[in-house]
């Protein structure tokens, strides 16, 4: 005799031992009881501010400002102690000049965080631009005056850029819009490829391009998903404080390259290394996807786009399969939280929690969920979070720790690659989220 459809939930189900069952019931009554994620909004947004306020604002307002020589002390053990270790590098000196800049824009201890910028501002100015050739050296002293080292490349211009532009938006300084704008023309004329696009990255301290040997991000030959990503943002936030005409050709251009030339097709994922024609290199150990990169670049396109603006929506069908890539390959599925990289189609091999990894997984997460009000991204960004206030963050000492392993924290607080950008940014951005997201969902559902 034939069954009818209405039996077969019963049947199903009578298959199942009593555990099983018992198992099935509880899933099903927590997800019905989970409240919706604008009914959770309000109380990740307690717990991010506290994160924000009362751990890494007050971690690097209370001990990094350089009062004697200008600039910024970034190397603290992990216990939050000075470890010796006073030279500045562009890189992380732009990156606090940034945060303290984006700080006292948005209001947070105004006074201090302005102090603390002016502080940066001047040191880049004074001590670490390049007067002669322009850009920025790569490493000074403790003091600015002796270039450590004095060649250019791009991931560090890149980055004086980023915190000139966020700095002149917050102080609306002339001054700082003007060097602003020489960087980037600076960048337009020694580094900007005309015949395949993008940037070409390593130069002597003279401009000069480098053609062999080593960078201080590798191999010369090489143009970088991880440059270009960075560039990406650096062009959006001048464009932002300048309004320039070739500022938006620029970012519409890099647009292009972060949403397709980097991007392997048939993976869904994004490989580093590329040759001047953007020809991939996925040889010697390059074939690789990095889960942090691929889902930072998924929300600095969103937002350059709204620079620019574009539609992001042309490009939300890339975005779903860089996220369910790194979803599927990178993601911690028991713990929350994302590894760090893995090879091609595989899963990470790689799986300590860095810091920075977790921070820019929360933002594209929620960027992704106020882009489609799917529950499983708000899903990825919740139990991400968790994970990082459980684990990530070090309550004790201050700021995060650099890697969480085996459920234990190591590392230092703060070197040459690690200060308050990623994560401090991180907060910024998910709060604006998590504070729009009640009426955000209410308007889309109007």
């Amino acid at each position: 005799m034939q069954r009818s459809d209405d039996t077969l939930p019963a049947m199903c189900f009578s298959r199942l031992r009593r555990t099983e069952f018992s198992l099935v019931c509880a899933a099903l009554v927590l997800l019905v009881s989970r409240p919706a994620p604008a009914q959770q909004a309000g109380g990740y947004v307690a717990k991010l501010q506290h994160n924000l306020e009362g751990n890494i604002i007050p971690f690097w307002l209370s001990r990094c400002v350089d009062e004697r020589h200008g600039g910024y002390l970034i190397d603290f053990d992990e216990h939050g102690k000075p470890s010796g270790k006073t030279d500045k590098m562009i890189v992380t000196q732009a990156r606090m000049l940034w945060f303290f800049s984006r700080l006292a824009r948005e209001g947070y201890q105004p006074e201090k965080t302005l102090n603390a910028a002016d502080t940066g501002f001047r040191f880049l100015r004074d001590k670490m631009l390049d007067k002669k050739n322009g850009g920025f050296f790569w490493d000074v002293d403790v003091t600015g005056d002796r270039h450590l080292l004095p060649n250019k490349h791009l991931y560090g211009q890149s980055f004086g850029l980023y915190a000139l532009s966020e700095y002149a938006i917050a102080t609306k300084k002339p001054e700082a819009l003007e060097l602003a704008t020489a960087v980037f023309q600076t960048l337009e004329l020694k580094a900007h490829d005309r015949q395949y696009g993008g940037y070409l990255e390593s130069f002597s301290e003279d401009w000069t391009l480098l053609r062999t040997g080593n960078s201080y991000m590798g191999p010369v030959e090489y143009k970088l998903m991880n440059t270009h990503l960075h560039l990406l943002e650096s062009v959006t936030a001048y464009y932002r404080a300048s309004r320039s005409p070739l500022a938006l050709q620029r970012l519409v251009e890099l647009i292009q390259i972060e949403s397709n030339a980097v991007v392997r097709k048939g993976l869904s994922g994004c490989t580093d290394k590329y040759r001047r024609n953007w020809e991939p290199d996925i040889s010697d150990g390059y074939a690789r996807i990095s889960y942090g990169h691929d889902l930072e670049n998924i929300w600095l396109l969103v937002d350059a786009c709204k620079a620019a603006n574009l539609s992001p929506y042309p490009l939300l069908d890339l975005f779903r399969a860089t996220f369910a890539n790194a979803q599927k390959y990178g993601f911690d599925r028991q713990n929350g939280g994302f590894f760090e990289s893995g090879p091609f189609l595989q899963e990470a091999d790689k799986t300590d929690k860095v810091w920075w990894v977790e921070a820019e997984a929360c933002v594209s997460a929620l960027y992704m969920y106020r882009l489609t009000h799917d529950p499983m991204y708000w899903n990825v960004f919740a139990k991400t979070y968790d994970f990082i206030d459980q684990y990530q963050t070090d309550w004790t000492n201050g700021d995060w720790w650099e890697t969480v392993r085996d459920g234990k924290g190591i590392g230092a607080k703060a070197h040459i690659w690690k200060a308050a950008y990623h994560n401090g940014r991180a907060m910024l951005e998910c709060l604006a989220i998590l504070r729009e997201l009640p009426d955000s969902v209410k308007s889309s559902e109007q």
